[in-house]
């Protein structure tokens, strides 16, 4: 039950509960700020795991093997989610430890003795592994162009202030995080199609031997898929299809 205060007990003013001008006061807009900053990456974190993982790699290939076997929910959406998700914590603990080690952990809690990071330079030691991965990426799977350009269409107009302070990149490490992220992400697209193409190709044998096989019989009525789908599950069990294809995606990404 609601009861009065005792007897010579006053209540708090309300001034020391929500005192509006502390809340505009240079320290409180920094706290805001800064909790303002926290919540977007919060809600940004699907799509900076899409941008700057394998992950989009390790989706569109597995979705890619579904659809040349024939089957067409099995295995569903989910599993072969979790299956991406999983294979993209293996391959980027390192990098993400990196991220704590070398940004995070120094800004949060600085060693006894050492200077706390700003929040630029925390951001920018934080990156420093994301953008090293993906440039390497970008780099092996022989990309470079996507990032030549997008380059361009973030280069200024002549005869303006942004162009007085453009400067041309002269290695990965100058490409702007806005134009090195979309690029990593065209780069995995192609890869992956590329690793599906070759996962596409032993099943379409398949289907075009069981097409020519059913034709000469005269049976043009039955659907070459089903009669090739248990020939195609049969053949990915004996070669331990599973454990080549997540070998290869692995390999992939392998950077040495």
């Amino acid at each position: 039950a609601f009861e009065s205060p005792a007897a010579g007990v006053s209540p708090a003013p309300l001034s020391n509960v929500f005192d509006p001008a502390a809340i505009v006061s240079p320290s409180g807009i920094g706290a805001s700020l800064k909790m303002l900053v926290l919540m977007t990456v919060l809600g940004l974190v699907p799509s900076i795991l899409l941008m700057t993982t394998c992950f989009v790699r390790f989706s569109v290939v597995l979705m890619l093997l579904r659809q040349a076997i024939g089957s067409q929910q099995a295995p569903p959406n989910q599993v072969l989610t979790a299956l991406s998700l999983f294979l993209t914590f293996l391959v980027m603990a390192p990098v993400w430890q990196r991220c704590y080690d070398e940004g995070i952990r120094p800004y949060s809690q600085p060693a006894a003795g050492e200077a706390a990071l700003d929040d630029v330079t925390a951001f920018q030691r934080t990156a420093a592994p994301l953008r090293q991965f993906m440039s390497q990426q970008i780099d092996r799977a022989g990309n470079a162009d996507a990032v030549w350009m997008l380059l361009d269409f973030q280069r200024p107009a002549e005869n303006t202030l942004a162009a007085s302070r453009w400067r041309e990149p002269l290695s990965y490490d100058d490409v702007p995080l806005t134009v090195l992220s979309p690029a990593y992400l065209l780069s995995e697209l192609k890869v992956a199609f590329l690793i599906g193409f070759q996962i596409f190709l032993p099943f379409l044998v398949i289907d075009l031997v069981v097409a020519s096989i059913l034709t000469s019989l005269g049976l043009t009525m039955l659907p070459p898929s089903l009669i090739s789908l248990p020939f195609k599950l049969l053949l990915f069990v004996l070669i331990d299809g599973w454990f080549l294809t997540v070998g290869m995606l692995l390999e992939s990404v392998r950077v040495v």
